[in-house]
């Protein structure tokens, strides 16, 4: 389990980067509202994975 909480957890926070500089630049271009509403809800939903993901590897390594 260790070497898969290594890797997923940062798979999931760069999940999260990424989706925000998505959105960043985005706006900084002048891009579409619809789409920055898109990118910001799926940045919501994949911090709340990433949230998810860590408290289990925080609690499955405290077992």
């Amino acid at each position: 389990m260790n070497t898969i909480a290594d890797l997923i957890v940062p798979i999931a926070v760069l999940a999260v980067a990424f989706v925000l500089l998505l959105g960043l630049v985005n706006m900084l271009r002048g891009g579409s509202a619809n789409r920055s509403q898109h990118l910001m809800r799926l940045r919501v939903l994949l911090q709340f994975i990433a949230i998810v993901v860590i408290m289990a590897v925080i609690w499955w390594k405290a077992v």
